[in-house]
């Protein structure tokens, strides 16, 4: 399927990269694309490493498997670029999006790949702010759009009001839509 997209996820369990890639694909849903979104991970622990994947395309979607070579690997937690080799099966002229506070130099020495694009926004400096602790998976998201233009900010936003519409209070999604909106100014190609 040459018009499909495929994005990978990587997180620690706890920190949204499931729920990040369910938005994501809700709101592409609401676009009229067929998606698969799902997670894959171990032992089901706060911390452990998590994976979660989202596929989009404007046909049926016939594969059933884990994403080994995807357009975009998104990355809650800079933690794991000691840990994993986050651009394994990236593709040519593939983007990275990483939450990070590290020097560009300091990313780029880890993951030395010459044929993708590199952001990074500082995700949880970003939550912190707002709700006094780490959630980075919204902006996140918001980075994601910004970086590859696959989704409006708005479009996203609305997915988000949609899919935690119920489960948050009117102060906790107005916080997490400023969260987004100032992601989305912080984001930095490097």
């Amino acid at each position: 399927m040459s018009n499909m997209i495929e994005i990978r996820f990587h997180g620690r369990g706890g920190q949204g990269a499931k729920s990040a890639g369910d938005i994501l694909a809700a709101a592409l849903f609401e676009k009229g694309k067929n998606i698969q979104a799902f997670p894959e991970y171990g032992s089901e622990r706060k911390g452990a490493p998590v994976k979660s994947f989202v596929r989009i395309s404007d046909s049926e979607i016939l594969i059933h498997s884990g994403i080994t070579t995807p357009d975009y690997v998104v990355v809650l937690d800079d933690t794991l670029l000691d840990a994993e080799k986050l651009d394994a099966g990236l593709k040519k002229g593939g983007a990275i999006i990483i939450n990070s506070a590290k020097s560009p130099e300091k990313i780029k020495s880890k993951i030395k790949n010459p044929d993708i694009k590199y952001y990074v926004v500082d995700a949880n400096d970003i939550s912190i702010k707002y709700f006094g602790k780490a959630y980075p998976n919204a902006p996140m998201l918001a980075a994601f759009a910004s970086a590859t233009n696959i989704i409006s900010i708005d479009e996203l936003i609305n997915a988000f009001k949609n899919y935690f519409g119920k489960k948050l209070s009117d102060e906790m999604l107005q916080k997490n839509i400023e969260v987004m909106k100032e992601a989305v100014k912080e984001v930095k190609n490097i």
